[in-house]
């Protein structure tokens, strides 16, 4: 047999193993429920202290930019709008230990967890905001616009480095992935001043985003648009609560974290199918 034939032989073998690996995959796929779609969410009346009133977003994030400096992302986005409803309003604001916000830092103290300046926001909507089912769904809109949305996109009156970073889909709320993918994008290194500067600036963009939702909710406009992810949606068909293997639960990016092997792709559904549920 000549290397050619040899070779056309062994291309049909994998083509043809390719499709039957397909057929099989897909003939025992599991029925996904469907996705969720975009939803008002209504403005629940509260007589807190915690007063809230329309923020300019243009505003908030030039201030986040500015108290970056003073102790980083989740601090910085964290004053940006508690500091100027303390202008507003006075007390409780006015005395409000703003330090406690600095352990945000770099994934909460260098960590490389969840990014400082989502740490940020959500602890602003659990202030400002009652009721878990409401302040869950805010958190998961502004998460979820993070993971997708290319940023840094805020381009400040005054730059503190003149340098425009490029920008980039995390694809995760961690810090350390954030920070990766952005660094592969750029080519500048993690502990350059180019990358401090495109965290700088994305920390006003969360915070002007976090100023958006905030006006949203408390002046009852707010619609929660793409909280329901195709990959995680998928994945928690089999691993959520409602799954056979119920084995974990979550809402963000999965494929940030963990990839399909090949084995899952071919086998992961006829196996799911005739598994029993215990």
């Amino acid at each position: 047999m000549d290397r050619r034939k040899a070779m056309k032989i062994f291309a049909g073998v994998v083509v043809g193993s390719g499709a039957s690996a397909y057929t099989l995959s897909n003939v025992f796929k599991p029925e996904y429920q469907p996705m969720e779609g975009p939803r008002k969410l209504e403005y629940a009346h509260s007589e807190s202290c915690w007063a809230y009133s329309h923020l300019d977003p243009a505003v908030t994030g030039e201030l986040a930019y500015k108290y970056y400096e003073e102790g980083s992302c989740m601090y910085a986005v964290f004053k940006s709008v508690l500091s100027q409803l303390a202008d507003k309003f006075g007390e409780p604001y006015a005395s409000f230990p703003f330090h406690m916000m600095k352990y945000g830092r770099s994934g909460i103290g260098g960590f490389g967890t969840v990014c400082g300046s989502l740490n940020g926001a959500a602890a602003l909507i659990g202030l400002l905001v009652e009721g878990n089912p409401i302040q869950d769904t805010l958190i998961a809109g502004l998460f979820r616009w993070y993971e997708k949305i290319p940023i840094p996109e805020f381009r400040p009156q005054t730059a503190i480095l003149d340098f425009t970073p490029p920008s980039s889909v995390s694809e995760s709320t961690l810090c350390h992935a954030s920070v990766t993918n952005w660094v592969k994008i750029s080519g500048y290194k993690a502990d350059s001043g180019q990358r401090v500067e495109r965290c700088r600036r994305l920390t006003s963009d969360v915070a002007y985003r976090t100023a958006v939702v905030l006006n949203e909710y408390f002046s009852n406009t707010y619609v929660a648009y793409g909280q329901d992810d195709k990959n995680v949606h998928e994945c928690m068909t089999c691993h959520g609560s409602t799954g056979k293997l119920n084995n974990t639960f979550g809402k963000m990016e999965c494929a940030s974290c963990h990839t399909e092997s090949i084995g899952h792709r071919i086998f992961a559904n006829p196996h799911y199918s005739m598994k029993k549920v215990k």
